[in-house]
């Protein structure tokens, strides 16, 4: 079988690229980075690197480097990421942009690739919208000659999401969260080796101030008993009972530990905050549970990145590319994403939107609302998790004697990593029903 040659760009004069991360380190963010740089060298293009995020489109200078092959070597299994974000005052303001587009035209880099939050990813598409009129002011004020304003006329930005948390609207995942559940999972199972120990509760924080889909998965993954997140609140305002409850009815079956996530933005059906050293304290003076608190923070962020972010990094960096040299001046900025696993390109703008409308349903208590605008898989994940996570003696859902089922479970064959969660799962909600 012939070696598959990729051609380069033939059509039009060869594209300069800018490539920088922006906004809070997500691991996969550097596989995305070196996919980019060896697409854009594969199809006869010259890639830039832009260090220290917008703050180093604003500096110039030795901030922006033209890169090689060579130079994105060791990226793929590198966490954060290795040409740097900031936050950038200056690139709020009118004027720092216009610096920004200045440096972009003196390196000749007339395509830009984004890779950050959707705070990120919107500055890029008003620094898109507003490039017509920076080049006009630069060349009227004689910072850029006609020829150069007639030749960069236009700026192709192409985004991919950069985040944890999970949170963009319109895509199943983004590049960092599969990375962080692992981490989560990591410092979990290590908690509960000392819970189980001493017969202790655990209340883990995890990240996700709008977006719930870290500590659902969480949940799930670490048999949590009991989980907090801000698109689905609990139903009653007597939160604590329920959740004391359900906790003491897994306990009364025999379990020796008890377990809540929450999400940093799980809040009440009245916005109210749901923190974890409340629910803390409710555990050990409603049911005199030997409670503790971790709050995991940072170390979400840290780490190699898993398998899952290596691909997805690098498949969505190679697609920044192709859709780049697919561009006309009239087409919308794209956001590379991903949808039933397969790599899409969407507009930019839409999905910044519907991103924003899931906080803007949260805070008018339209849950049902933020609930949709998640994937149709995140609705289903909470529904099995609230089925299985716990013993429920009272379940509406038991079937009449005449209906139930007396099911076997078997495992055979080599043993595979997840036999053991798939047992569990159907041997909770066999109970159940």
């Amino acid at each position: 079988m012939p070696a598959f040659k990729l051609e380069p760009a033939t059509a039009g004069p060869k594209k300069n690229i800018g490539i920088l991360t922006s906004g809070g380190d997500a691991q996969g963010m550097n596989p995305c980075v070196r996919a980019v740089v060896r697409m854009a060298i594969a199809r006869n293009c010259n890639p830039y690197l832009i260090y220290e995020g917008y703050q180093g489109l604003v500096d110039g200078g030795d901030k922006i480097k033209k890169a090689r092959w060579s130079d994105v070597s060791g990226f793929l299994t590198q966490g954060g990421t290795l040409i740097g974000t900031a936050r950038c005052m200056a690139f709020r303001e009118l004027e720092g942009r216009r610096t920004g587009v200045l440096n972009l035209i003196k390196n000749g880099i007339d395509a830009l690739v984004v890779i950050g939050g959707d705070g990120s990813l919107t500055g890029a598409d008003k620094l898109r919208a507003e490039w017509p009129s920076h080049v006009e002011a630069l060349e009227k004020d004689g910072r850029i000659s006609a020829e150069m304003a007639e030749k960069y006329r236009t700026l192709m930005i192409v985004g991919m999401v950069g985040s944890i948390d999970n949170d963009l609207a319109s895509t199943d995942m983004t590049i960092g969260a599969s990375s962080a559940l692992t981490r989560i999972c990591e410092s979990v199972d290590a908690i509960l080796s000392t819970a189980l120990s001493h017969q202790r509760a655990f209340v883990v924080e995890v990240m996700g101030r709008h977006c719930g889909w870290l500590a659902l998965n969480a949940a799930i993954s670490t048999g949590a008993d009991y989980l907090f997140i801000p698109e689905a609140p609990p139903k009653s305002d007597d939160w604590e009972t329920a959740m004391c409850n359900t906790l003491k009815a897994s306990r009364d079956a025999g379990k020796r530990t008890s377990l809540v996530i929450v999400a940093e933005g799980a809040i009440d059906r009245k916005l109210n905050p749901i923190k974890a050293e409340y629910v803390k304290d409710v555990l050990a003076q409603r049911l005199g549970y030997d409670t503790r608190v971790t709050i995991l923070g940072h170390v979400q962020r840290g780490g190699a990145p898993a398998h899952f972010d290596r691909f997805l990094g690098t498949m969505q960096g190679a697609e920044a590319v192709e859709a780049i040299l697919r561009a006309t001046p009239d087409t919308p900025s794209p956001v590379i994403g991903m949808l039933e696993n397969k790599i899409t390109t969407q507009p930019l703008k839409e999905a910044i939107q519907l991103t924003g409308e899931v906080a803007a349903s949260i805070g008018r208590k339209d849950f049902a609302r933020a609930m949709e605008l998640r994937s149709n898989a995140f609705g289903q994940q909470l529904k099995s998790y609230k089925e299985i996570s716990n013993y429920n003696p009272d379940s509406k859902m038991k079937l009449p004697e005449g209906k139930r089922l007396r099911i076997a479970i078997i495992h055979a064959g080599a043993p595979a990593g997840g036999m053991n969660t798939a047992t569990r799962s159907a041997v909770r909600l066999c109970i159940n029903r």
